[in-house]
């Protein structure tokens, strides 16, 4: 059975590596652990690290977090579904919200639970994906701040994570400028403005971040060790916090046209065939994982010799190279993951997951 591996003492270092760089900037920052899926030891591995804070998209993963540390204060990180507002209430300390609506039962339903509940307020800087329009920033906060079990603790952004759009000073800039209005204009203060993730980190390393934005949320930047930016690693981080090991069901040298009418396979796909490629064979080992559990764009195996050539549901497809008597049946083979690769596994209840 293929599994998934959490390197521990790697993300320790990732994981003391931000915490410093935070701490010299003067910044709060919490742990994003939606990639784990709510896996317990998992989660356990991260709160572990003295994590004061996490935010998690899923209501299911944050109860299982309550579960495991009652004391963390939980995040949960987009719009409530109103049919959820209860158990938000219950196991969310805060909430991400663009809505006034949806912060009115949350109100109501603290207020019974006999709790004051945490809000941050999203606000749209180009991304369009949840935030409230600029324009209508004033109108909405003079409706929120009159709900009498609702605490405003912090103003909002998410870039880069629909259509792409990248941080920027000046969008951050933008970010700040609000907050001072809102508390300008209602005489309310506002403790924090959570704008960073992990793609802004190249910025504050660059010291290109304004000193308003005092709060971070971090998940990509943690586990893998990447820069958003140029796409590549930051030096000092370890990029190897998560491997993928499957293992090899078949070998066998087999032509490399396949034989017969070609029609359209169930993903939809339609082989070519190269004109160069008839008469030739390869040594072509199967894995047991499969599009189930991850697309193969996401797979990137560690030996460079081999070459994905297609999977199915339940089996992923190699060609072994020239090389190929170093693998037999029963070989486990080793790929490095990048962060939606690593999602998938993790949601898949095929992969067993594993920590060294």
């Amino acid at each position: 059975m293929a599994y998934i591996e959490l390197n521990s003492s790697k993300l320790q270092h990732n994981f003391r590596f931000l915490d410093d760089l935070f701490r010299r900037e003067g910044i709060e920052w919490a742990v994003v652990t939606k990639l784990l899926c709510g896996h317990p030891a998992y989660l356990k591995e991260v709160l572990d690290l003295g994590v004061e804070e996490v935010c998690d998209s899923r209501l299911s993963n944050l109860k299982m977090i309550k579960k495991i540390r009652p004391e963390v204060q939980t995040v949960y990180i987009k719009p409530p579904a109103k049919r959820l507002v209860e158990s938000i209430v219950r196991f969310a300390d805060v909430s991400f919200n663009s809505e006034t609506e949806t912060i009115r039962m949350l109100s109501e339903e603290a207020g019974r639970q006999g709790k004051v509940h945490k809000v941050t307020i999203m606000i749209e800087l180009g991304d369009l994906r949840e935030g409230i329009m600029g324009e209508n920033l004033l109108a909405f906060y003079e409706q929120v701040f009159e709900l009498p079990h609702i605490e405003v603790v912090a103003i909002g952004t998410n870039l880069n994570c629909l259509h792409g759009v990248m941080p920027s000073e000046d969008k951050l800039i933008q970010l700040c400028l609000y907050k001072q209005l809102i508390e300008s204009r209602f005489d309310r203060k506002i403790p924090y403005i959570t704008g960073g993730t992990s793609v802004v980190l190249p910025l504050l390393r660059q010291h290109r971040v304004p000193k308003g934005i005092n709060h971070f949320r971090i998940g990509e930047a943690l586990f893998f060790g990447n820069d958003l930016f140029t796409g590549g690693p930051v030096p000092e981080m370890e990029q190897e916090v998560f491997k993928l090991y499957s293992e090899i069901i078949e070998i066998t040298e087999k032509p490399v046209v396949p034989t017969g009418m070609l029609a359209e396979n169930p993903s939809g796909n339609t082989f070519e065939i190269e004109p160069d490629d008839y008469g030739r064979t390869s040594y072509r080992a199967i894995l047991d994982i499969g599009l189930l559990d991850i697309p193969t764009q996401f797979l990137k195996p560690v030996d460079p010799q081999l070459e994905i050539v297609n999977a199915s549901s339940d089996m992923l497809i190699l060609d072994l190279g020239e090389d190929h008597g170093r693998y037999e049946v029963g070989h486990l083979v080793e790929f490095d993951l990048v962060y939606m690769g690593a999602l998938g596994l993790l949601n898949s209840k095929y992969i067993d997951k594993k920590t060294v």
